[in-house]
């Protein structure tokens, strides 16, 4: 008797001692979180969070077939229950321990994850954390892993937190902003070298025959890919058209790379240019190099110029007639001057059209009144044998600034 006695105290002590010992856990249930800007649904994401909950094996968690029954005793349960208050009227009809939510956000170029947790039977928030993750959608999941670990003191892995993490880097971060600066421009430039010769030259030898200062207008676009305080960096398209006032047409476009540093806005840029030009061969003869021979003013003579000009002086000169032909004499011949061949190309405007590529470079200032900058510049493009040198004025208005990172 006084056996059995003994193994039925044990047994008792047993059982006492396992249901001390026998962990009983809280219950918890998830609320459809508020999501904004990003395609992720509420209800996949209130998904998530669950099945990151069952992972860290803290609660006994409710899914959704569980609080069924009472979603559909509250509208305001599915829609917009985002409050405390709301929360807490949630759980105690689900008679839970806990009820978390949160929310979802786009903001910029960043998703901000906010998960709270609330305690149903004293009316409190039981826990709450932020944590700002890089605009990688796909990764939801992980994001709210780490927000609830961090939340509940456990480790995160160091290497999905700094991939996933907001990295608010210096030149590119999202504070910094960038002002269009495209506008109208208008300017003035001088022809130098070879560009001064075909200006100049007669219209019938091929010139345009106006003075060697042209207006220029034209219209500049420009985008900033870096920024900082006191630093851009700027892609520059300008389309510019020379000459109007002297009846003349010369279209250009220049594609410019430029740096703005500097409070004061000072601006260094540099880049090609492109237009059309018509060329010819022939050579442009000085006068006082041949004892004027072929006249008195210098002269250009592309090969049908001198086939004209050598039949009207020398057609019927017998030392230039072959059996009956007339053959040309060549430049050398009159002149003694070996330069004078056609292996060169000049420009004519009655010669066949090719492209023209110059490169540009331009250094000024943006002066600003308010919301009006007035860019100013000076220039210099340069091609082959002379080029423009001058400078421009433009305006704009600032109507707004853009993220760099907009989205």
């Amino acid at each position: 008797m006084k056996k059995q006695n003994l193994l039925f105290l044990a047994l008792v002590f047993s059982l006492n001692v396992t249901a001390q010992t026998t962990e009983v856990k809280s219950t918890i249930a998830v609320a459809n979180p508020n999501v904004t800007a990003i395609s992720v649904k509420a209800e996949s994401a209130a998904k998530m969070m669950r099945l990151e909950l069952i992972k860290l094996d803290k609660y006994k968690v409710y899914d959704e077939f569980d609080m069924a029954d009472v979603l559909k005793t509250n509208p305001d349960f599915t829609q917009g229950c985002f409050g405390q208050n709301c929360l807490i009227k949630l759980g105690e009809g689900l008679n839970t321990n806990y009820v978390m939510s949160g929310s979802l956000d786009l903001l910029g170029n960043k998703i901000a994850i906010t998960l709270k947790i609330i305690d149903v039977k004293n009316k409190t928030i039981y826990m709450s954390a932020v944590r700002e993750f890089d605009n990688q959608e796909v990764e939801v999941q992980r994001m709210i892993e780490i927000v609830l670990k961090e939340m509940h003191g456990l480790p995160v892995d160091k290497v999905l937190l700094d991939r996933l993490s907001f990295k608010n880097e210096l030149i590119t971060s999202n504070n910094i902003g960038k002002v269009n600066n495209s506008g109208p421009r208008i300017g003035v430039a001088g022809l130098v070298g070879s560009i001064n010769e075909f200006a100049t030259r007669p219209e019938d030898q091929g010139g345009l025959g106006i003075q060697p200062v042209v207006s220029m207008i034209g219209y500049q676009v420009e985008g900033q890919y870096v920024g900082t305080e006191n630093f851009s960096a700027l892609v520059e398209g300008i389309f510019n058209v020379s000459g109007l006032e002297q009846g003349q047409f010369i279209p250009t476009f220049i594609f410019m790379n430029g740096f703005r540093f500097g409070k004061g806005n000072w601006e260094f840029a540099f880049g090609p240019g492109f237009g059309l030009k018509k060329v010819s061969n022939g050579f442009l003869y000085s006068a006082g190099a041949s004892a004027n021979k072929l006249g008195n003013d210098d002269r250009y003579f592309s090969e049908e110029d001198w086939a004209s000009y050598a039949y009207t002086n020398y057609g019927t000169d017998p030392a230039y007639i072959t059996n009956g032909s007339f053959v040309a004499p060549t430049p050398e011949e009159l002149t003694s001057n070996t330069t004078y061949n056609f292996g060169k190309s000049f420009y004519d405007r009655r010669g066949i059209t090719k492209l023209n590529t110059s490169f540009v470079f331009a250094f000024g200032r943006t002066f600003k009144a308010g919301a009006l900058n007035i860019p100013v510049n000076i220039f210099y493009s340069s091609q082959r044998g002379g080029g423009y040198v001058g400078f421009n004025v433009g305006f704009n208005v600032i109507k707004s600034k853009k993220q760099i990172n907009s989205l």
